[in-house]
Parts: C-alpha cells; sequence; structure tokens
C-alpha cells in the first residue's frame, strides 16, 4: 500500500535538513542525479556524523567535497559503481569510501534488505501529470529499492527538463516528502567521435549480430561503436541496461522494430538512460520504450528468455583462460564496478542462443601495453595490470579486439589460449605464446 504524504515545498538547503547523523542517503542513479540536494547535503555535512551517500557513477561537483580532510566521518561515500570518478576511486584507495561487491540487478536488494538502510532517498522527477504521478523519468534502475523499504523521506527535485517515460516510472506526489522545484538540464553524457579503432571492433561484432536479434549494449564507446554498423539489419530488439544516443538512427532506419522479440514485443526494454537532450526528448512520451527495475531488466532468468540475445560489454582486460577484467586497474584502484557485465553473462549462459561478447582494444597506453595478457601475475611491469576478474571464464563467450573475433565458448584451454593470441596486437603475440607454453596453455 503507497503512504500517503503531504509534500513540502521547499529549498534545497531546507529540505536537506531531514537527514540526520547516522542516516543512509541514496542518491538517484546517473543522469537521474539531482542538480541541488546533494551539494546542499555536503554544505551541511560539519553538522552531522556518521551519514553514508550511495550512488553509482555520480554526475555533479558534490563529489569533490568528499575528499575534504575528515569528510568521511561526515559524510561517507558507498558505491557499487564509481565510474571513473578520480575523487571516488582516490577515497576507495585510501580507505575513505565503502565499495560494495554486487552487481546492478542486486542493488534494489541491497537497499530494500541489506546493510544499506535507505533512510533517505533523493531523485529528480517530471512534474505531476493531472492525476498526480510524477514519472522517474530517466533512472528507474534501483529506485524502488530505495522507495520500497521504505525510505523514511524522500526529497525530489521537480524538474521540467525531466521526460516521461513508459513501464514502471510513476510516482505519485503524495509519496514524496520535500519537494524542490528546479529548471535546469539534466545531466548529459559527452559524446564523442568513433575511433578506427573502435569501428574495426563494431565492424567484427555487427557481424555476430542476424537479424531478429535482441541487443544489450553496455556504456562505453567502445561497446558502443557496434550500433554504426547494424543498419542494414532487420528486426532488430533491445533488452538493455541503458539506449546509448546512437540506437535512434537504428530506430528511423527501420532495423530495430522489436518485432521478433521473445518477450515484451514491440517495446524497447531498459532501466536508465545517459545521453544528450536529443535523446531525452526523444523519450519523452514516447510508447516505444518501457523503462523497468534493474532486479527485472538484470534477472538471468529475465534476460535468457530473450531469443538470440547479444550482451555487448567493455572489457579492460582478458587473460588466455578467458578471465575478463572491466572494473580494476590493479589491485586497488577501483575504476568502475561490475555493473550488469556479470548479470548479462550469466543470463546469456542459461540460453541456448545468446551471444555474450566482450570488447576491448587490444593495447592500452598508447600501443605499450597489451590488454591480452598470459595471467595477471604474470604482469609485473605493469602495474595497473587487473588483478580480480569481474566475469570469470566459465562465462566467457566472444572476445572482440580490432583484430578479430576469439570464440570462447566450449572451448579448452589450449584452444581458448590460441584464438586470444591471434586476437592480441601483433607486436605481443610472440611474448604472449611463449608465455603460454611455460603456462602449459600451448
Amino acid at each position: 500500500m503507497e503512504t500517503k504524504r503531504s509534500p513540502r515545498f521547499v529549498t534545497a538547503e531546507r529540505a536537506v535538513e531531514a537527514v540526520k547523523s547516522g542516516d543512509d542517503v541514496v542518491l538517484a542513479n546517473f543522469c537521474g542525479e539531482p542538480r541541488y540536494l546533494p551539494l546542499a547535503l555536503m554544505n551541511r555535512a560539519s553538522e552531522l556524523t556518521g551519514a553514508r551517500l550511495f550512488h553509482m557513477a555520480a554526475q555533479g561537483r558534490f563529489q569533490s567535497e568528499y575528499t575534504e580532510p575528515g569528510m568521511d566521518a561526515h559524510i561517507r561515500c558507498a558505491t557499487p559503481f564509481c565510474g571513473r570518478s578520480q575523487s571516488v576511486r582516490q577515497l576507495l584507495k585510501e580507505g575513505r569510501a565503502d565499495f560494495y561487491p554486487v552487481t546492478f540487478a542486486g542493488i534494489p536488494r541491497l537497499l530494500r534488505e541489506g546493510d544499506f538502510k535507505s533512510d533517505v532517498f533523493m531523485l529528480t522527477v517530471s512534474p505531476p501529470d493531472k492525476y498526480g504521478y510524477c514519472s522517474l523519468g530517466v533512472s528507474v534502475d534501483y529506485a524502488w529499492g530505495a522507495i520500497e523499504r521504505p525510505a523514511r523521506t524522500i526529497i525530489a527535485e521537480v524538474n521540467p527538463n525531466m521526460p516521461r517515460t513508459q513501464g514502471r516510472t510513476s510516482l505519485h506526489l503524495s509519496r514524496i516528502d520535500f519537494v524542490v522545484e528546479v529548471d535546469e538540464p539534466l545531466f548529459e553524457l559527452p559524446q564523442s567521435p568513433i575511433t578506427d579503432v573502435e569501428k574495426r571492433i563494431g565492424g567484427y561484432v555487427a557481424d555476430l549480430v542476424e537479424d531478429g536479434a535482441t541487443l544489450q549494449v553496455g556504456y562505453g564507446g567502445v561497446s558502443e561503436s557496434v550500433l554504426y554498423f547494424l543498419r542494414n539489419k532487420k528486426n532488430l530488439g533491445i533488452h538493455s541496461e541503458m539506449l546509448p544516443d546512437g540506437i535512434r538512427d537504428l530506430f528511423d532506419a527501420g532495423s530495430i522494430t522489436n518485432g521478433e522479440k521473445s518477450i515484451h514485443r514491440g517495446k524497447a526494454i531498459c532501466t536508465f538512460q545517459g545521453g544528450t537532450r536529443k535523446l531525452y526528448d526523444w523519450l519523452d512520451e514516447n510508447p516505444l520504450f518501457e523503462m523497468h527495475p534493474v532486479d527485472y531488466t538484470n534477472d538471468p532468468k529475465v534476460i535468457a528468455a530473450n531469443r538470440k540475445l547479444v550482451a555487448v560489454n567493455a572489457a579492460l582486460q582478458v587473460d588466455l583462460y578467458g578471465n575478463v577484467y572491466a572494473d580494476v586497474l590493479g589491485v586497488n584502484d577501483q575504476y568502475t564496478g561490475a555493473g550488469g557485465q556479470l548479470d548479462f553473462a550469466i543470463g546469456c549462459s542459461l540460453a541456448d542462443d545468446a551471444k555474450f561478447v566482450n570488447v576491448l582494444p587490444a593495447t592500452a597506453d598508447t600501443g605499450t601495453v597489451s590488454r591480452i595478457v598470459a595471467h595477471p601475475s604474470r604482469e609485473r611491469d605493469n602495474a595497473l595490470a587487473s588483478q580480480i576478474p569481474t566475469v570469470p571464464r566459465y562465462y566467457s563467450d566472444y572476445v572482440v579486439t580490432e583484430y578479430g573475433v576469439a570464440h570462447l565458448k566450449g572451448k579448452s584451454n589450449r584452444e581458448r589460449a590460441r584464438s586470444l593470441i591471434e586476437i592480441a596486437h601483433p607486436d605481443y603475440r610472440e611474448g604472449l605464446s611463449r608465455q603460454a607454453r611455460q603456462l602449459g596453455l600451448l
């Protein structure tokens, strides 16, 4: 049963007075993050002790306040995905923040039942419709996990720039305690031109996508590059965490119809959005899309129910056994987090016709480091070589670099090593072969 409240219309500074010492505060994800509330909270940090702030890839400038000396005693960062934030990465290395090793699908349960109490939830919503319902807009993902604990206090920035999206996105105004009215652009993700390496990778991945396939495309230029090569495909569908800007061209070209999907036929399914204003405007009231909580979209059983699913995700490094490293540099530099990569790896493993694809350039640091490695323990001259796998070798399927495709599923260690060496940069193949022989892989 929904709890009816009488929302109070206040300033951001007044709203964050609801946060008490010892509270666990949840911030809406990614581009659904409110503009003013997090910074207003940081500005009164000296009045608090033992508060924690949970978020994934933070967008606002509030995150720089974390680095102030002693801030973690007042407001301590907690995250399962630091989104390459230099501030958050530094805090984690210094032991001044808490990292939760949980996949995207597991976050709602963490917020409903786990260690993080979800005392206060801060989010951005659209203005209410004539029935009093606001839309969660571009960030559904873990929102219901915080709302349904239930949160003691819900604080929302009501922003007319938030699109009204379809699916499980409606939150009645009476469920909000404090409303802060704003009229500011949502956070947007900068768009970069596709590189030559990304073009080659995208072309190889496109060859793996059959007509009638359902796509999941992970965050990042390398994985998103496949979209540029799918215009000649037919009857594609979408079941993904997010939709990149480039997806619109495939709808306009008639490549994506969602007409042959096995579930949610006729609808593109996702859980959050991050892109440009053009993407948000296109999503507004668009009946082609439905947004659902991430513990539904990323449930491996739901993922496996999608016919001919092709899941494309980026990696930092792959070893010759097939272990995929995607979220840590070295052993203690938490670059991102697992996100939904492992969710889709498991989901694809449950399906008969799915393809789990990991993409990465063959080298890093202007060609001085190979991203295909024999094993991290052998990378003595590369302190940033990831030591902790994100996806274990048992779920590995396809690995793609600009030099080709390695199909690992169902292959022996020897066959995997040989295939991965073939798609490594030519300058590193001889060294990888020598190490593989030392490890008994060749």
